[in-house]
């Protein structure tokens, strides 16, 4: 993550609240739907249709909020289905699945802390950019 100081457009109030909800909306939804990978991306999506057309920086914040939670879904749904086969099936739990349930629990860890910082920073109208999504961000968000 870096805190892009020279952003050239100072976001309003409203903007700012706007744009740190869009990643808020996802750890609320955490709370909702725990169990099915599913949940935070549908109430981001939800989000980010509701402000498509809104500022630049609302939309640019809306679609990296929505691209980290498209990542966290393919990584957790995984995990989520393996999980249900050692549970009905008569597979076992290995030392590959405990690893990858370390790597999920560290990658969802460190995804909530950056989420919670960048809802914060974006609140106080300071433009944070992702490593990665910040760039495919870039791409994808036109002012």
């Amino acid at each position: 993550m870096k805190n892009v100081a020279n952003f050239a457009y100072k976001p309003g109030d409203h903007e700012a609240e706007k744009a740190s909800n869009s990643y808020l909306m996802s750890l609320i939804a955490i709370m909702a739907g725990l169990p099915l990978p599913i949940i935070n991306l549908i109430a981001t999506l939800i989000f980010y249709l509701g402000n498509r057309k809104g500022t630049y920086f609302v939309r640019w914040h809306c679609t990296q909020a929505l691209l980290s939670q498209l990542s966290i879904l393919f990584i957790n749904s995984y995990g989520f289905w393996w999980t249900i086969s050692i549970i009905f099936t008569e597979e076992t739990i290995t030392s590959k699945y405990i690893a990858y349930i370390i790597a999920i629990i560290v990658f969802n860890l460190t995804e909530f802390i950056a989420t919670i910082y960048t809802a914060i920073q974006t609140r106080k109208g300071i433009h944070v950019e992702w490593w990665f999504y910040g760039s495919l961000t870039n791409i994808i968000c036109k002012p």
